[in-house]
C-alpha cells in the first residue's frame, strides 16, 4: 500500500517560553503543501527498511518510519513488514518531511493490518514520535501549541492560492535554531492575527521567531525571503527553523531560482 506524506508549512511561530522537560512552548499555525514523499508498506517475511531519492541523514535503524511500527508493534501483533520510502521533501528544511513519513506509516500500518484506530489514537501514537508528527495524521490546517502536539483544527484556506518554496543549498539543525532564540510572550495570539487579518496584511504581523537569529546565521536564507517579496509574493517566510522558505502568490509565477537550491511549486488544494 502506498501513501503521499505531504511537507508543511508554518504560518506564523512564536516561541513563547523554555519549559523544565527542555523543549519549548510554541503557537503556529501548521499548513499542509502538497510536496510530497513516496512512502509503501508491504508484508514481509522480515522487517526492512529501504529508502531511494534524497540521501536520508543518519542510521537508517533510527529512521521515524521504522520507530513507528515498533511503536505499534508494542501493543499489537504485528506482522513484519518492507517500509520503502522515496524521499523528496528536503530534510533539515523546516517542513516536517520526516514526522510526516511518520505518521502516514501509522497510517498505513493501521489500513494494513485493520487495526481500527481512530484518528485520536493515531494521533496520540504519532506524537511519541515527534512534536510536529501528529499534525500528518490528518494534513488540515491546525493550530498548534504545547511543544507543537497539542493541536486543533483551524478554518484557514489558501485554496487556489499559488505557493513556491526555496531551499537554498544550507541545513539548520533544529537544535543549532533554538540555540538563537529568546523565547517571549507575543503582544498578540497568533489565532487572533490570523482570523482578523486578511493576507495582505500579513507580511506586517504574521512572525516567525526564528528568523531574527538564522537569518543572522545564514543570510542566504534571508535573500531568499526578499527575492520572493521582490518578484509579488503577497507573503514570504521561513518555515519552521529553516532552512525553507515560502511565497505565497496570487497566481502562477515562474521564477529563476538557482539550480543548486531545491525547490517546488505549486497551486494549494
Amino acid at each position: 500500500m502506498v501513501s503521499f506524506p505531504p511537507c508543511k508549512i508554518n504560518l506564523g511561530l512564536h516561541i513563547i517560553r523554555k519549559r523544565a522537560d527542555g523543549f519549548h512552548d510554541l503557537e503556529t499555525c501548521f499548513y499542509p503543501v502538497p510536496w510530497t514523499d513516496i512512502l509503501e508498506v508491504i508484508p514481509s517475511d522480515s522487517l526492512s527498511f529501504t529508502s531511494s531519492g534524497i540521501a536520508i541523514p543518519g542510521n537508517a535503524e533510527d529512521n521515524l518510519c521504522l520507530k513507528a511500527y515498533k511503536l505499534l508493534k508494542s501493543d499489537f501483533d504485528l506482522a513484519p513488514v518492507n517500509i520503502h520510502l522515496h524521499k523528496i521533501i528536503p530534510t533539515g528544511a523546516g517542513l516536517g518531511g520526516g514526522s510526516s513519513d511518520a505518521a502516514h506509516t501509522i497510517r498505513l500500518l493501521n489500513i494494513v493490518f485493520k487495526l481500527n484506530l481512530t484518528v485520536d489514537t493515531m494521533m496520540n501514537y504519532a506524537a511519541k514520535l515527534g512534536s510536529d508528527c501528529a499534525f500528518f495524521i490528518q494534513d488540515k490546517p491546525m493550530m498548534g501549541t504545547g511543544r507543537g502536539e497539542i493541536l486543533k483544527e483551524f478554518p484557514l484556506s489558501l485554496r487556489g492560492k499559488f505557493m513556491v518554496l526555496i531551499k537554498p543549498n544550507v541545513h539548520v539543525s533544529t537544535a543549532e535554531a533554538y540555540a538563537g532564540i529568546s523565547p517571549r510572550q507575543p503582544e498578540t495570539e497568533l489565532q487572533h492575527i490570523l482570523e482578523r487579518q486578511e493576507l495582505s496584511g500579513w507580511k506586517n504581523s504574521l512572525k516567525n521567531n526564528f528568523e531574527e537569529s538564522v537569518f543572522h546565521k545564514y543570510p542566504v536564507i534571508a535573500s531568499v525571503k526578499e527575492y520572493l517579496y521582490n518578484h509579488g509574493a503577497i507573503y514570504a517566510s521561513m518555515s519552521g527553523s529553516g532552512a525553507s522558505v515560502f511565497g505565497i502568490f496570487e497566481k502562477e509565477i515562474t521564477l529563476n531560482i538557482p539550480s543548486e537550491y531545491t525547490s517546488w511549486s505549486g497551486l494549494l488544494p
